[in-house]
């Protein structure tokens, strides 16, 4: 895998020069890339989803990968059309997710790999979606850190982005910096593959298909264009002077307040300070001074102006001109806002963005939140989130989990209440989330309750410990789950305080190429060695999606299964006739 490493590492530095690539179809020769791809994506959870056919990562081998190289060789690889299936969406509607085929997967993978070391270098800072160490928190911690004194922002949502993408667009835009036709020409097949819904095909006349391990780069690189539009024409254009004005209302107040303290006149002084902090220090409509910023992440985008509300009109109309007539996308207008940012917060990314005012906040001696960002929980998410645990206007217990352990219990509640907070917590009224708390701990306690034949007093006095912290000794509940030899398991609902962190980053995972030998499963592969009967031979890796799919263990389970219990892992390097025989000698018991 050095070598492929090697490659990348030498196409991020032609992206970061700016030249162009050239002779890029046979790096798709180039076997270590393949390897590395495997290595990223076989533990993935759709890695076991089959597609159009019934082919997963079970039965992956290199002679797998030797065919796929040969193919390309002779350009004779072709992508089987994907297996669309809908995903409801929070408004009610369906998004359409498209399933490609583990061979195309891997084949996207190493494309991926290759489009992201060129691109990646020249992205723009403000476009925070499907990258590397990037993601919700970043962008709304640049919008907290870097956008005081916004008077409206423009709220952006393009309609069907993903599904809207034009393909020749895009292949034109990719043109630009690959100078590689047959490249080209893999790419468009991709896009063009097309998909099965009930079995019946479909041509895919534009779009990234979603799902696809190519889609969120490939949107990237075609939503760079609207990064660049703006950086280098809406924000010089709307961008200007160094500061504000003096308001001269107040330079005139401050005038009286200096000579007040010269007589010592204190109570003259106080009536004068309490006049000053009620005005702006500054113009606020000063026509010298202009700002416009921006943050993307995928397809939401906000931009913050500073200025009249004509030209922020102005600025919303260029963008859907631009989209329109460059990238062939529509703006949303019933998503597309402009709101008064201290009067009206603008929703990006779940949270609410508003400018904050207040002329009693001193600090300093300075009106120190004005003008400033906040963050903040929308009401209607908290009432959604305690709305799972609400029944008849209260919480109630979760029948469908009452079967499992108080470990699997406390472990689920614990998970989803977790998950919430630590999205939240860059949000300044994170407190908020105390009634989020309250519902899903009284909900948890009656499930346990319902489980026991109990009450919820008595199942909070069980389960209530204490669990030591950053902030130290904090209030929880706990749930544990014994194991012969080792450690507990130790499932813990709470514990976490609702304070906000400025520093708080959650990241959007990402496959991250690997160097060797952290890959384990590629060092056993690379062995051709049976791990059943211990034979040199042609070894295919046989995957399962979860080791609970072993069932427990006993006299009726198959030998291949008690090795993989035992070694805890989803993958077994195993000769042609042992993976024969494990397809025709599956578990009893499976979970």
């Amino acid at each position: 895998m050095q070598e492929a490493v090697v490659v990348l590492d030498v196409l991020r530095e032609r992206g970061r020069k700016g030249l162009p690539f050239t002779q890029l179809y046979r790096q798709m020769f180039n076997k270590e890339l393949y390897l590395l791809a495997y290595g990223n994506i076989y533990s993935n959870q759709g890695a076991m989803t089959p597609g159009a056919s019934a082919e997963t990562a079970d039965g992956m081998s290199e002679d797998k990968i030797d065919q796929i190289v040969e193919a390309m060789r002779h350009e004779r690889y072709r992508f089987s059309p994907a297996r669309r299936v809908y995903i409801p969406k929070k408004n009610g509607k369906l998004r359409p997710l498209g399933m490609p085929s583990w061979s195309d997967k891997l084949v996207g993978e190493v494309v991926r790999l290759l489009l992201e070391a060129m691109y990646e270098p020249r992205f723009s800072d403000r476009s925070h979606g499907f990258r590397k160490g990037r993601g919700c928190h970043t962008a709304l911690r640049e919008i907290n850190n870097t956008w005081s004194g916004i008077t409206w922002f423009i709220e952006g949502d393009i309609s069907d982005c993903f599904g809207s993408f034009d393909h020749d667009i895009l292949l034109g835009i990719l043109a630009e910096k690959i100078q590689d036709q047959r490249f080209l020409r893999l790419i468009r097949n991709m896009l063009k593959a097309g998909y099965l819904q009930d079995w019946e095909y479909h041509d895919t006349l534009s779009g990234c298909p979603q799902g696809g391990v190519v889609s969120p780069i490939l949107s990237n690189v075609y939503l760079d264009k609207f990064d660049t539009f703006v950086e280098q024409k809406l924000i010089p254009q709307y961008t200007r002077g160094a500061l504000r004005a003096a308001n001269p209302a107040y330079r005139q107040i401050d005038a009286l307040l200096r000579r007040a303290r010269r007589r010592g006149d204190r109570a003259q002084a106080r009536h004068l300070m309490k006049q000053m902090r009620m005005l702006p220090s500054t113009d606020p409509m000063d026509p010298g001074y202009r700002r416009l910023r921006y943050a993307r992440y995928a397809d939401d985008h906000l931009l913050g102006f500073t200025g009249p509300r004509a030209e922020a009109e102005q600025i919303k109309a260029r963008l859907a001109e631009f989209l329109r007539e460059t990238l062939g996308l529509e703006l949303n207008d019933s998503k597309t806002l402009i709101s008064h940012a201290r009067t009206q917060p603008a929703r990006f990314l779940g949270y609410d963005i508003i400018v904050q005012h207040s002329s009693t906040k001193i600090t300093r001696n300075r009106r120190s939140v004005n003008g400033r960002i906040a963050l903040r929980v929308p009401p209607d998410v908290v009432k959604a989130q305690c709305a799972r645990y609400r029944q008849h206007g209260k919480p109630s217990r979760r029948t469908r989990l009452q079967n499992q352990d108080d470990y699997d219990i406390v472990r689920v509640y614990a998970a989803e209440y977790r998950g919430v907070v630590n999205y939240y917590l860059l949000a300044q009224d994170v407190w908020r989330l105390g009634t989020l708390r309250w519902h899903a701990e009284t909900s948890m306690l009656k499930t346990l309750a319902a489980k026991h034949k109990s009450t919820v007093t008595k199942m909070a006095a069980r389960f209530r410990a204490k669990a030591t912290t950053s902030d130290g000794l904090r209030t929880c509940f706990e749930a544990r789950r014994k194991r012969l030899g080792k450690p507990d398991l130790v499932a813990r609902f709470g514990g976490i305080i609702l304070r906000q962190d400025r520093r708080a980053v959650i990241n959007d995972p990402a496959p991250v190429p690997v160097r060797v030998p952290r890959k384990e499963l590629l060092a056993r592969l690379h062995q051709r060695v049976c791990e059943l009967c211990e034979t040199g031979a042609t070894v295919v890796v046989h995957q399962i999606a979860a080791l609970r799919q072993l069932g427990k263990p006993g006299p009726d389970q198959p030998a291949w299964a008690t090795v993989m219990a035992r070694m805890r892992r989803k993958t077994l390097i195993v000769c042609a006739p042992c993976h024969g025989w494990i397809h025709a000698n599956p578990v009893a018991n499976a979970a």
